[in-house]
């Protein structure tokens, strides 16, 4: 039978509407990082809690924006409130902004536009807590073919094997590479390890007609080039 409120079904229980995800002021000045990281973090919460605090934290614990996107996973999980799709956000983000730098390099000569070739590194790299060494591949225009991880070490060394190195630059084609790897202390100065793998590889790559063009070596915020510092062992020359 009818109860008074019109067809006798009972009423559904009223809920508040859900805040709309919150989004930085288009129409103001560039937004600072707190509001960048906040209006990630709120399409990744639920919405009864406010990213602005989980933003201060992020902010706290890393410093800024780009470094949030570049932190560790592990460290990233250790931010209280952060979840599981924020963390997912987060990793999200840094992909695209990897690519967008990555397809910079893919306009010409890598090694004439040597500041991009830094600003991906950096962003692959600067902020790793173990050594990692990579390899770039080039065409012989020097346009990049390929960069692959080839190794990771532990927090001051990486095993390398020049004929490893040699046979993928074979693989990919290469007429070119260039070396790279990070120093987790963030001094980027070459060690004599350093230098006698350079040399082994110069070795390595000469028998096959592939040059090394230079090994770079990422610190924090700082990198060292082997060619610009003459450290680059020339071919034909490094088995002395």
């Amino acid at each position: 039978m009818a109860d008074g409120h019109g067809d006798g079904l009972a009423e559904a229980p009223l809920r508040a509407a859900a805040p709309a995800p919150f989004t930085p002021d288009r129409t103001a000045a560039a937004p600072d990082d707190a509001t960048l990281i906040a209006a990630l973090m709120s399409y990744a919460m639920p919405s009864h809690e406010d990213p602005r605090a989980l933003a201060q934290a992020c902010l706290a614990r890393f410093g800024s924006f780009a470094a949030l996107l570049s932190a560790p996973t592990r460290e990233i999980r250790t931010i209280a409130g952060l979840g599981p799709h924020a963390l997912s956000a987060v990793r999200l983000v840094q992909d695209a902004a990897l690519r967008i730098v990555r397809a910079r390099l893919d306009d010409g000569d890598i090694l004439d536009g040597r500041d991009s070739m830094i600003a991906y590194l950096a962003a692959v790299l600067s902020r790793e807590s173990i050594e990692q060494f990579r390899v770039l591949f080039l065409d012989p225009q020097r346009r990049l073919i390929a960069d692959e991880a080839q190794a990771r070490g532990t927090v001051n060394h990486t095993p390398v094997y020049p004929r490893e190195v040699a046979r993928r630059a074979l693989e990919h084609g290469a007429q070119a590479i260039v070396l790279v790897h990070n120093h987790p202390s963030g001094d980027p100065t070459p060690s004599e390890a350093d230098i006698a793998m350079t040399r082994q590889i110069v070795v390595a790559c000469d028998v096959i007609g592939v040059t090394v063009a230079d090994h770079i070596i990422m610190g924090n915020g700082r990198w060292t080039s082997f060619a610009e510092a003459g450290l680059l062992p020339q071919a034909g020359s490094a088995t002395g």
